[in-house]
């Protein structure tokens, strides 16, 4: 049977009964969500404690800077975690390395939580930690692109889109279940209790959602379409060196898309925001708590557009949605500084929620975007290390570039200006790339396509 003789058919022609979508759109929201629950986590702790109780060694003047560079240390791991992610998984399939990925993560998630701090042990309580984030880069990198396959490979052909914003969701998600557990512990503990062990709450907190998600992840069924490949012995023996030798133009323009979304999105998932508005000797010196409940709404503002924009996707196109939400993240950006400087925690509600409607909309269609640009055996390699090479250019050191900036120049200005940049060469990225919202994705894909994803190249 075809893909094409019906919304209830997989992209292998395999039928895809409701239950079965439910349970794989479950444990991708689901999985993603505490994956991200936990990275976002180390960056609200470190805008909140990480300075004073492990990077107090460095000094005042940077001892802020050097602690964001912790937070994007990891991003520079995060393509080993794609490329291991990638290799393994399209060899032995997408459902075994997202088990892998989401253990991983919260093992060093949890060891975070009984780390002794820079009091206690010295210099030895910075390496450790910075060493546990490496280990939460490497998960993350390979989780990603494992859980948009399942949820887009499962996927009728003509709702892609909204079955791949499903783990979109999952980063809104997490951000919004990190705010609030850090928020309610610090409103428990208070700022001096929150200081002496109120924190480690929320990071021993991950061994039981861990648990959780691995009970989920466990029923789902393996992709039909790396189902079809292993069932016809069609893996690539090296999936890296045929996607770097085949598709690396396409691989970096792919890229440069999640960067524009991803540098302005770290703003709050990198703790900047947080650091910024709650600093005592800075410019708006608001109450931790109530912003850690004001990024927590704009969470749930960001997964709404987040889905969405994967639902638009399917009826207006992928390129199209993105383009529309380039233009309004930009005028977020814009807007968002000048809103957050008044003090006024209305208008920086207002500034935050607005930004989520452009981020959304530059996120929702990411997951069918990617899918169908790589073909199918070498596909989980291409998403991975994209994202990852994206999430590196993007938002790795936004939250570093934009402390380093204010320190320097006393002013937000030429940071609205960066995070300006890196959404115009989103839109660019994008404009050099086809939509390619109706192509099949089986492993047939690969000799179907006879044009280049990318304008201007002959055929990858």
């Amino acid at each position: 049977m075809s893909a094409d003789n019906g919304s209830a058919l997989t992209p292998t022609g395999t039928i895809s009964s409701p239950a079965d979508r439910r349970r794989v759109v479950l444990a991708t929201v689901v999985g993603t969500a505490i994956e991200w629950y936990d990275f976002f986590t180390y960056a609200g702790a470190t805008a909140l404690v990480f300075v004073p109780l492990f990077f107090a060694g460095a000094g005042e003047q940077f001892a802020g800077v050097v602690a964001f560079l912790g937070v994007g240390l990891s991003f520079l791991f995060r393509p080993l975690g794609a490329f291991l992610a990638g290799h393994y998984g399209d060899k032995l399939g997408r459902r075994k390395v997202l088990m892998i990925t989401l253990i991983g993560m919260g093992a060093a998630t949890a060891l975070i939580g009984v780390l002794p701090t820079y009091a206690t042990i010295g210099i030895a309580a910075p390496i450790l930690l910075l060493t546990l984030r490496v280990v939460q880069g490497i998960s993350a990198g390979g989780e990603w692109g494992g859980a948009v396959l399942m949820a887009v490979e499962h996927a009728p052909k003509d709702k892609r889109g909204l079955f791949g914003a499903a783990p979109q969701i999952g980063v809104p998600l997490g951000l919004l279940l990190s705010s609030g557990v850090l928020a309610t512990m610090r409103a428990i503990a208070g700022e001096q209790g929150f200081l002496e062990w109120g924190w480690r709450v929320p990071f021993l907190l991950s061994v039981v959602l861990i648990g959780v998600g691995y009970w989920i992840r466990r029923g789902v069924e393996e992709s039909p379409v790396f189902a079809e490949i292993a069932e016809r012995a069609g893996q690539t023996r090296t999936p890296i060196v045929q996607l770097l030798k085949k598709h690396l133009i396409l691989v970096l323009i792919a890229a440069l898309v999640f960067a524009g979304n991803n540098a302005v999105g770290y703003m709050t998932t990198g703790g900047y925001i947080q650091r910024y508005t709650t600093d005592p000797k800075g410019t708006v010196q608001a109450d931790a708590t109530i912003i850690l409940w004001i990024v927590a709404a704009s969470a749930v503002s960001w997964l709404i557009f987040t889905w969405l924009a994967g639902w638009l996707s399917d009826k207006i196109g992928r390129r199209n949605t993105y383009i529309i939400g380039w233009i309004i993240q930009l005028v977020g950006v814009f807007t968002l500084f000048p809103l957050v400087n008044t003090g006024s925690l209305v208008n920086i509600a207002l500034a935050l929620i607005f930004l989520t409607v452009g981020l959304g909309l530059t996120y929702g269609p990411q997951a069918a975007f990617y899918t169908e640009l790589f073909p199918a055996s070498i596909r989980f390699s291409g998403v991975s290390i994209s994202y990852a090479i994206g999430a590196i250019l993007g938002g790795a050191f936004a939250p570093a570039i934009a402390e380093a900036i204010v320190k320097a120049t006393g002013s937000t200005e030429n940071v609205t200006w960066y995070l300006a940049g890196m959404t115009i060469i989103g839109l660019i990225a994008t404009l050099l790339l086809k939509d390619r919202a109706r192509i099949p994705l089986g492993p047939d894909a690969e000799e179907e396509q006879s044009v280049s994803p990318v304008y201007g190249l002959s055929k990858a």
